[in-house]
């Protein structure tokens, strides 16, 4: 029989603790991810909401081709765009922070 010679490093240890602890990270990051997210989306509203019913009150055009519908549709896919957006960025950001510091704990 051959023995594994090879040391595993920190990133492939895969106990029931540390698969719990990355799941609760995950969960924890997630949460983060969903506030961020919906703040922007409330942000993007009001600044969408904003100009756009300003512009249906003094742009004939506007007033001839946007009804209610479509202001709708142009301010929720403002927000849901800023929903997802910072909301990814969010988790991905906060993961690679926490994946840095955990790399630098164990070398220590």
């Amino acid at each position: 029989m051959a023995q594994n010679n090879v040391v595993e490093s920190p990133l492939e240890r895969n106990t029931l603790a540390s698969l719990d602890q990355k799941l609760a990270l995950a969960k924890r990051y997630s949460h983060d991810g969903v506030i961020a997210g919906a703040k922007a989306a409330v942000v993007a509203s009001i600044a969408t909401a904003i100009p756009t019913l300003a512009s249906v009150r003094m742009l004939p055009w506007a007033r001839a081709n946007l009804n209610h519908t479509a202001q709708a549709l142009i301010i929720s896919t403002v927000a849901g765009a800023a929903y997802f957006i910072v909301a990814d960025k969010t988790v991905l950001a906060t993961a690679r922070r926490n994946s840095f510091k955990k790399l630098s704990n164990d070398e220590v």
